[in-house]
């Protein structure tokens, strides 16, 4: 394989201002940069390219998780589910979501993320204005089926992406960034309150994990229509999601160098700097040699039971949170309410925790560190009896949303900052997110009504 680099004359810099009265000459083993220029490039990025990403993030946290909603509009009654079905439907999204990471982050690899990404997110925005059209199990089924293989590689796909455009020291913040529009979203619900013995007051109410995707489903539930009002809520959301991928399909860069925002002397720095930091290993295409080498090798496979095991713990708060509140007693609208806290404060938490991890450029400590706050919150749960400590119990909601979320943005910086070829990282990426995606299914069978309150089998 062969890696290409910059030629001399491509590594003149302009490094005084842009009237380029001086200029500095570098060379591959020592590049000199303009941090003003280079600060330039980051200020683009983050308030340029992150903020797209997150908001594609934020619409694909939304489709995937309107399912839930749709159900308590009566989706189930109106596709004349029976028995177990709508569990099969949730079932079969997660298998395509978990199989399909590593073929979508070869074929990034293969075509940019410039085009990918858009394709993925018109390709589950389709599927879910499709939605709208099922009128059985067959069809939902199929529909979630394809939902999951469109959805399943963009995770990883920007995890790729991003190791692109910003050093080994800044990308734990960056992915933080970008991963708490899942917190923002929402996941989950909770449809059917009777269930758990959750009293509603009389009002079929959105259990919601995010701050905003109950919130628009709860509505467009409340407009006079003459269709089932979860049709109006897949035409609605699949049509700005379609959108916004039009949108990212224009406004997205094919790469650092190759970037619309920057002028020359920006262009240069953005893949200089990768070059400096030693970060990245440009090559032409890709080499499903290497990527096939990085998927062999031992270290990957015991990174893999890593992303599986915290995988379990970040989906079981990510799923079942709203239930572990809701099941210490307080009313409909109180849970609603408390649910929505906990996962701002984790948002926070992660913020602050990639931010650290970054700037002290460690992360091992700093991934630890969240996985033991997540596990005393759990240990409280099991041990404190809810009813009679609502204070400590809704405390160790708190600590599990802390640290639920901080491994995806730590330990996929950590990784990834170790693997310099792109076709690896490309595929390591895909297999590990993947890996970690398997984690929800034995997370969704943890958590049964019958084991409610405590739930000690999770």
């Amino acid at each position: 394989m062969e890696s290409r680099t910059l030629k001399k004359e491509e590594l003149e810099l302009v490094v005084s201002n842009s009237t380029a009265k001086e200029a500095d000459t570098v060379s591959g083993e020592s590049l000199r940069i303009d941090p003003s220029i280079e600060r330039s490039v980051l200020r683009k990025l983050d308030f340029k390219l992150l903020p797209v990403l997150s908001l594609m993030y934020f619409f694909n946290s939304l489709d995937r998780s309107n399912l839930g909603n749709a159900k308590t509009d009566g989706i189930d009654e109106d596709l004349k589910l029976v028995g177990n079905q709508y569990s099969i439907i949730l079932a079969v999204f997660n298998v395509t979501f978990s199989l399909f990471d590593l073929p979508s982050n070869l074929l990034l690899k293969r075509f940019s993320g410039k085009t990918m990404l858009p394709i993925m997110m018109l390709g589950w925005g389709s599927v879910t204005l499709l939605q709208c059209a099922a009128f059985n199990f067959a069809g939902m089924l199929v529909c979630r089926l394809f939902m999951g293989i469109f959805e399943a590689g963009f995770f990883a796909g920007v995890i790729f992406y991003l190791t692109q455009f910003y050093k080994r020291n800044e990308i734990a913040f960056r992915l933080s960034i970008f991963y708490g529009m899942v917190t923002i979203a929402g996941r989950l619900y909770i449809s059917n309150a009777k269930q758990y013995n959750i009293p509603t007051n009389g009002h079929f109410l959105p259990w919601t994990i995010g701050a905003f995707s109950g919130l628009i489903a709860f509505g467009v539930f409340q407009i006079e229509q003459h269709l089932p009002g979860w049709k109006y809520l897949f035409l609605i959301e699949g049509g700005a999601t379609m959108i916004i991928a039009t949108f990212a399909a224009w406004w997205l860069p094919l790469s650092g160098s190759k970037c619309h925002w920057f002028n020359e002397a920006e262009s240069q720095v953005a893949q200089m700097r990768l070059l400096q930091d030693g970060s990245v290993r440009t090559t032409d295409s890709l080499s499903i040699t290497e990527a096939l080498a990085a998927l062999l090798d031992w270290r990957v496979l015991v990174w893999a039971v890593s992303c599986f095991c915290f995988g379990v713990a970040q989906s079981s708060v990510s799923n079942f949170l709203p239930q572990m509140v809701a099941l210490q007693g307080y009313s409909a609208v109180k849970t609603n309410l408390y649910t929505v806290a906990p996962y701002c404060v984790g948002t926070v938490v992660l913020w602050i925790i990639a931010k650290s991890s970054d700037h002290f450029r460690e992360r091992s400590f700093h991934l630890a560190a969240a996985l033991i706050i997540t596990f005393v919150g759990y240990i409280i749960l099991v041990t404190v009896d809810a009813d009679t400590n609502k204070g400590v119990a809704y405390f160790a909601c708190f600590l599990l949303a802390a640290g639920a979320f901080v491994p995806s943005s730590i330990f996929h910086s950590w990784h990834t900052n170790n693997v310099t070829d792109e076709s690896q990282r490309a595929a390591t990426v895909g297999f590990l997110v993947g890996a970690a995606n398997c984690a929800g299914i034995p997370s969704s069978l943890s958590f049964k009504a019958d084991t409610a309150p405590r739930y000690m089998p999770a």
